[in-house]
């Protein structure tokens, strides 16, 4: 008799492929929203004519409009196959799951809908309610693909199929908020479908006025007093879930990150307006608008979910939180790592002045400076949530919020996301979306592929990790100039190269507490004698390519100078560590180190002023 995946919490990895192939459909889901919504707003909605191919072929003309709808095309032909074996999996395992079951069949038939949708939307020439009519039924297919995904992820854990309830007033609120927010969505597609972008002037008025005469102004001043009321829901939303962040920790850290996309949407909405309506914030608004649906939904599903059977969730006590004080705000403080934000920080400005030869102006480093040290103090909350349990066992990190016990997990992670998020989007909209773009990168690299894959599993950890400390100076360069040049990616290769001997000085003062916490450090695993080796030869590497910088014409005479100053101590405090061992000589090399990288960037800055 074959057991029951959604009964027996053994039944392993049937349930995890399950929830992978929710995972993608959902992820799946979500871009093919998003590009779609930057087809409307492109108006490349006719860019590929007929329908399914493109002008009767299979690959479509080299221009930006087909491009754009081909990749929305192509990205639903992903898309559908996935959402379509979610629905198998689920009518072939999960039929006594009702919360996953049903929003399964039900994707499968409004896919149908909305691939029917889409035929008529190219072959009629985008009519304003198909149009609306079409991304209301991705929403919902987006909505459903999420409940699935975070119901299969809760069976797996608890072994039975969860039950979703409103009596909460908190699922409550969520649901019709959720509701409120579709509304504003669908009347969002109406605008743009209708070519009510531009009607009203100025923002939050609409050409001064609240209410305007004729239909396009205020088919779009409804859709802005619709963004008003959804968005003090949200504002309410995340302000009850937060006061109950002790019962319901992950409802509250998902509301959080909900009220700063939203925040982040009004930003780009009120900018789009102001700034004329440039693509990239035209797009940007479409994507976040559907990152507010995609998170409000989660939120919805976690508020709306039993913790046990027959439990009555309503009657949970609203847990009471003591009022944030001045030593909470300073382990908030804590959690960013503000030593290593202001060194990251240092070689971002450096790297912009660099760049621009000069001093790029005031408001941009200012909002540079802003979105970097979000970006770096979001990165470092998120890996003190994930290293949590290693700084316990660590007398150097033992102190830190959440070791100590004075912060709770989920402001931890609540904290960090809401710093992660709002740095993309002050640079994206402040800056530019290519130093936007990087900071995400290097905010993904240190907390995914570092803090996740690689600090525990092997001693290349501070090796390959090192690429993302090293991101900062990308992100100045990009900032000051809006591209990237080869003199970058030296100053990128500066810092790689610097961050193994660096790390390894300090692994060699505190192995026994890499050894207790069990981080596969160098020389945990290796011993010593080959650590100061590799630190003598890795700091060779770094002062002769700090050497090299003026060939990529980064520095003149008075840098490359200055660099040989800098750079003699530097070898020498490797040079001896490698001749005599021992914890002082390893302690001043991790000092010096520290120093030096800010002084050679602060070289770099003094060359460029000067000349």
């Amino acid at each position: 008799m074959q057991t029951d995946e959604v009964s027996t919490p053994q039944a392993g990895r049937p349930g995890a492929r399950f929830r992978w192939l929710a995972l993608a459909a959902g992820i799946f889901t979500f871009l093919l929203i998003v590009i779609g919504g930057i087809v409307r707003v492109s108006g490349s909605g006719l860019g590929c004519p007929d329908w399914p191919l493109c002008y009767g072929q299979l690959i479509p003309p080299l221009n930006f409009a087909s491009i754009i709808e081909y990749s929305h095309r192509f990205t639903a032909s992903l898309t559908s196959p996935l959402i379509l074996a979610t629905t198998v999996v689920a009518w072939a395992r999960y039929r006594k799951a009702g919360w996953i079951f049903w929003p399964a069949v039900l994707s499968a038939l409004f896919l149908v809908v909305q691939v029917l949708l889409g035929a008529v939307t190219v072959l009629t020439e985008l009519p304003p309610t198909i149009v609306a009519v079409h991304l209301a039924d991705a929403l919902l297919i987006l909505a459903l693909q999420i409940v699935i995904l975070v119901v299969a992820f809760r069976t797996y854990q608890q072994g039975r199929a969860p039950v979703l309830s409103f009596r909460d007033p908190l699922a409550r609120l969520a649901a019709s908020t959720t509701a409120t927010l579709f509304l504003l969505l669908v009347s969002g597609a109406l605008v743009t479908s209708t070519n009510a972008e531009g009607a009203c002037a100025g923002w939050p008025l609409c050409s001064g006025v609240i209410w305007p005469a004729g239909l396009l102004p205020q088919i779009h001043m409804l859709h802005r007093l619709i963004a008003a009321v959804a968005g003090l829901m949200i504002i309410g939303l995340a302000w009850m879930a937060w006061g109950r962040r002790k019962d319901r920790p992950a409802v509250a850290i998902s509301a959080a990150v909900t009220a700063v996309l939203l925040l982040a949407q009004i930003l780009v909405g009120a900018e789009n307006v102001l700034q004329g309506f440039p693509p990239v914030l035209d797009g940007l608004h479409v994507a976040t608008a559907t990152a507010v649906w995609g998170m409000l939904i989660l939120t919805l599903t976690l508020a709306a979910l039993e913790r046990s059977p027959g439990q009555d969730e309503a009657s949970l006590p609203v847990a009471e939180q003591a009022p944030d004080s001045p030593a909470k705000m300073g382990d908030y403080v804590a959690l960013t790592k503000p030593i290593i934000v202001a060194l990251l920080l240092v070689t971002t400005l450096a790297a912009m002045i660099v760049a621009a030869g000069g001093w790029p102006g005031w408001g941009l480093v200012g909002w540079t400076m802003l979105g970097g040290a979000m970006a770096a103090g979001g990165s470092g909350a998120l890996n003190q949530y994930i290293d949590r349990e290693l700084d316990r066992s660590m007398q150097r990190t033992a102190r830190r919020p959440l070791p100590k016990g004075s912060l709770k997990e989920a402001e931890v992670i609540a904290f960090g996301l809401v710093l992660c998020v709002a740095s993309f989007y002050v640079l994206a909209v402040f800056v530019n979306l290519l130093s936007a773009i990087l900071a995400l990168a290097g905010t993904l690299y240190y907390v995914v592929f570092y803090s996740l894959a690689l600090k525990q599993k092997t001693t290349h950890n501070i090796v390959i990790g090192g690429g993302a400390g090293a991101i900062p100076p990308l992100v100045g360069w990009a900032a000051a100039t809006g591209g990237l040049s080869v003199g970058a990616f030296f100053l990128f290769a500066l810092i790689f190269f610097w961050t193994p001997p660096h790390f390894w000085a300090l692994a060699l003062v505190r192995r026994k507490d890499y050894a207790r916490a069990g981080v596969p450090m160098l020389p945990v695993v290796y011993g010593d004698q080959e650590t100061r080796t590799e630190i003598f030869l890795y700091t060779v590497q770094v002062v002769a390519l700090t050497l090299l910088l003026p060939v990529a014409h980064v520095g003149g005479w008075l840098y490359f100078a200055l660099a040989v100053v800098l750079g003699t101590p530097l070898c020498f405090y490797a040079w001896r560590l490698f001749r005599q061992g021992g914890n002082r000589p390893a302690w001043q090399m991790y000092r010096y180190s520290s120093i030096y990288l800010a002084l050679i960037f602060s070289a770099l800055v003094l060359d460029t002023l000067v000349h």
